[in-house]
């Protein structure tokens, strides 16, 4: 048995950390893990997206279609880009803030946020899609950087990682540093609560 997650979102929003943390807990309880990051042009504010495949008999780094047990993404229209990772039983966990394409910067379409959470809404039955809003999550926790925490802890609540918030609360112990676990463990409770 294993569960697959695939993390999406723009650069620089911290889906690579979300990512470590993921496969550092998992390892922490003795799962095996095999994670796979794909950047791009992550520093232009392009699709960031991360593979990490939790269990046993696990022998490649990446989720193939229709196989993702979990969807976590930093960013609405990045989740319905990668919707057909999702398996039919799999749960997304999707802040609900756009992040503005770069084409949108140089002239071109900005994207109408309610169509793409409408279609979301309308491909993801309602007790597998978890919105976060991400505005709250900022003006209660006076910043925008622990929003991957928040994500973290809303698929742990929401059942869909073999990991507890404890499990989560440790990895991040390890793998950041020590001026940001205050934030992050308040984003860890935060989530516990939505």
């Amino acid at each position: 048995m294993s569960t697959n997650v695939v993390i999406v979102g723009v650069g620089g929003q911290g889906t690579v950390l979300a990512s470590k943390l993921i496969s550092d807990a998992a390892m922490a309880a003795g799962l095996p893990v095999k994670a796979a990051e794909t950047i791009g042009m992550a520093q232009r504010g392009g699709s960031v997206m991360s593979h990490v495949r939790i269990g046993e008999g696990v022998h490649s780094p990446l989720v193939g279609d229709g196989r993702a047990d979990l969807l976590i993404s930093f960013e609405p229209a990045e989740a319905v880009r990668r919707l057909s990772f999702l398996s039919p039983a799999g749960v997304v966990v999707v802040a609900n803030r756009p992040v503005v394409p770069v084409s949108a910067m140089t002239g071109g379409p900005a994207y109408d946020l309610s169509a793409v959470m409408d279609f979301l809404r309308g491909s993801v039955s309602a007790e597998r899609l978890h919105v976060v809003d991400a505005e709250a999550v900022e003006r209660d926790l006076g910043s925008a950087k622990c929003l991957n925490v928040v994500l973290l802890g809303a698929a742990v609540r929401a059942g869909a990682l073999e990991l507890s918030k404890d499990d989560v609360a440790s990895a991040i112990r390890r793998r950041v540093p020590m001026r940001f676990w205050g934030l992050n463990m308040r984003a860890l409770a935060y989530a516990a609560n939505l």
